[in-house]
């Protein structure tokens, strides 16, 4: 298992660092390879210039901005992504991010003489995990229509293996956690990536009930 953590939040004493944590421990102690891209901290910038966009089809010169966040891409088999949700979607570092390194011909192909649509380009990532936390509630991230969550779990998931192993935790109504609903929510990251690493790789998960945000 070779795992990549794309990791976004400014603050080393966030929450969100406790889960960061958390997902590291339960890789080291299984004895899974990954790599750790921590956006703040590497002053990572998420903003496409006009050179890097009118590149953007050039593969592979299109990879040359970002190449150290390509090659770790393209070594991993399993894709974690940690974050804060800011207006019920991606901090704009995590979305820029996905804008300059899912690249075609790196995260898919583009349409070509026979082919209408895009296709898959990450087809060796057959796991991918989504923690994350939002200040608002189960209710109200369902009812906007958790437009993060969606990006991730469904969007890049499409590019992936078919049916890569998926798991998803959130911290709902975060503003008004206590030490108690932290403590039982890092338990619940820890149990859920011990099942994400022990899947077999290429299994087909189980159905999902009808979407709606898990509870904590």
């Amino acid at each position: 298992m070779r795992a990549l953590i794309v990791y976004c939040h400014p603050r080393e004493d966030s929450f969100t660092a406790a889960v960061r944590n958390t997902v590291t421990a339960r890789l080291a102690a299984a004895g899974a390879e990954f790599r750790l891209l921590d956006l703040y901290a590497r002053g990572f910038d998420p903003v496409m210039d006009a050179a890097e966009h009118g590149a953007y089809l050039d593969a592979p010169a299109n990879r040359a901005p970002v190449a150290a966040d390509v090659e770790a891409l393209l070594w991993a088999d399993t894709l974690i992504f940690i974050y804060p949700t800011w207006w019920y979607g991606l901090p704009a570092m995590l979305k820029g991010w996905l804008d300059r390194v899912l690249l075609p011909d790196v995260a898919f192909l583009m349409p070509g003489p026979g082919q209408q649509g895009i296709r898959p380009g990450l087809t060796r990532i057959t796991r991918l995990g989504v923690f994350t936390t939002c200040g608002a509630s189960r209710w109200l991230t369902w009812f906007i229509g958790a437009p993060g969550k969606r990006t991730l779990m469904r969007g890049v998931a499409l590019i992936c293996a078919p049916h890569p192993r998926r798991t998803f935790a959130a911290h709902y109504l975060m503003d008004a956690s206590t030490a108690a609903s932290r403590a039982r929510h890092l338990a619940r990251v820890g149990r859920k990536m011990d099942r994400l690493i022990a899947a077999r790789p290429g299994a087909r998960p189980r159905r999902d009930a009808p979407p709606a945000p898990e509870t904590p």
